[in-house]
């Protein structure tokens, strides 16, 4: 079994049943991490325009004529 370290403090993480602040170590460590998120530190990236597949250019719209806004 591997055991898990705290993303924050790198502090070994107790399992699930004996830490109610799994998967960090401790409730201070999980408040930093909010703190980050709630502070912009962490960002998802956004996907590139050539990844975003479902989608249609506005120029080649099969419902629009040349002319429609």
């Amino acid at each position: 079994m591997s055991s898990l370290t705290c993303a924050i403090c790198q502090k070994p993480v107790p399992p699930r049943t004996e830490n109610a602040a799994f998967p960090f170590c401790s409730k201070r460590c999980r408040a930093v991490d909010l703190g980050r998120w709630l502070g912009e530190e962490y960002r998802v990236p956004d996907r590139q325009a050539d990844e975003q597949e479902d989608e249609l250019p506005t120029d080649s719209h099969p419902d629009r004529q040349r002319g429609d806004a």
